[in-house]
């Protein structure tokens, strides 16, 4: 672990320096990135322009579910965005050039062309979350207050592992990454509006099959003080760290699985 963390600040400390070489560049990028990922929660602003209700959520309730998933899912994408590039290093050989070197692999390959600009999407979401916070008239407790921070750290872990299992299964699968993303980037989408809109056989697929719900859904429940889906118990909004590992767990076999099925190019 700890050569892992070292190899992963090396490299991406080389790329951050790198970007801030053209600060002016890195500026814009990081305000582009901000607006593009803006235009989901407008979306939102729109329909509740309309209708003072989504699924019995208010505005501030659905506010809070965005900026939860949004922060969450921005801190994954922006430290191990960079494994959607796997498919591609393994039809073309250029993961040879990583596995050469005497340094962990997927720390190699999380860091390898940090993007920094991604900064902009956790920025928004936290913008958003905290907004949210201001408009709730939440009973907090102590547990909430600490549930909350947990539920970002934890959902970050989530997403992060989903992304790495969806990284693995392109040593098998290379042209896979658009099938992998719909885990990643369509379940934040996914997230960031309440499960009572939804049929609840997908509730119970995110719950029980693919455990995104544990990224925002039965947390922010908690915390609003409304039940869980899919008659899951009101416990189930304190089990994030234990989904988060678990789903490390998998995705670390998973990744294990795919290094050793990898064969190179052939060519």
């Amino acid at each position: 672990m700890a050569d892992s963390l070292r190899t992963y600040r090396m490299v991406a400390g080389m790329w951050i320096r790198s970007t801030m070489t053209y600060r002016a560049s890195f500026a814009l990028t990081v305000f582009t990135s901000f607006c593009v990922t803006f235009f989901d929660f407008v979306v939102i602003l729109l329909m509740f322009g309309q209708v003072r209700g989504l699924g019995g959520f208010s505005f501030a309730e659905v506010a809070l579910l965005y900026g939860l998933t949004g922060t969450s899912f921005g801190i994954a994408d922006l430290t191990m965005g960079s494994l959607q590039r796997m498919g591609k290093r393994v039809r073309d050989g250029s993961l040879d050039t990583f596995l050469m070197r005497p340094a962990p692999l997927l720390a190699q390959v999380a860091a390898d062309k940090f993007a920094l600009r991604r900064f902009g999407r956790v920025a928004q979401g936290l913008m958003v979350l905290v907004w949210a916070l201001v408009l709730l008239d939440v009973a907090w407790t102590p547990v909430k207050v600490l549930l909350l921070p947990m539920t970002v750290v934890c959902g970050a872990v989530i997403f992060a592992a989903v992304m790495v299992l969806g990284a693995s299964t392109l040593f098998w699968m290379q042209d896979a990454a658009e099938v992998t993303n719909s885990f990643t980037y369509g379940g934040n989408t996914l997230l960031q509006y309440p499960p009572t809109i939804f049929a609840q056989e997908l509730v119970r697929g995110v719950v029980y099959v693919v455990p995104l719900a544990f990224v925002n859904w039965l947390p922010a429940l908690h915390i609003l003080g409304r039940p869980a889906p899919a008659g899951m118990p009101d416990a189930a909004a304190f089990a994030s760290p234990l989904v988060a590992a678990v789903c490390c767990a998998v995705a670390g076999l998973a990744w294990r699985a795919g290094i050793r099925s990898y064969r190179s190019t052939g060519s």
